[in-house]
């Protein structure tokens, strides 16, 4: 399933791949609340989006995991946010 129109990388909207070394965006935590309170709330609060799922992933690192080549485990925690006409209450 393509879902590249409706999918946005908070560390690629933060940092510009052709100017900054960023490879895969930045850091997980950092980018996603970042991107979360100023570009994503702001909006959905204004109307402008309506219904947004963001997931914010990262990596659970273990320095003796990674030693012992052990896989590095992901994790991601989805929140669904709608503007507040679409389902009462508030963002």
């Amino acid at each position: 399933m393509d879902i590249s129109a409706q999918h946005r990388d908070c560390g690629a909207m933060m940092f510009d791949p052709e100017e900054q070394d960023t490879h895969a965006g930045g850091s997980g935590c950092g980018c996603s609340a970042s991107v979360l309170c100023g570009y994503f709330l702001p909006r959905v609060q204004s109307g402008e989006m309506k219904n947004i799922l963001f997931a914010a992933t990262g990596a659970l690192m273990s320095p003796t995991a990674t030693q012992q080549g052990e896989s590095i485990p992901g994790i991601s925690h989805l929140v669904h946010i709608r503007h507040a006409e679409e389902g009462g209450g508030t963002i």
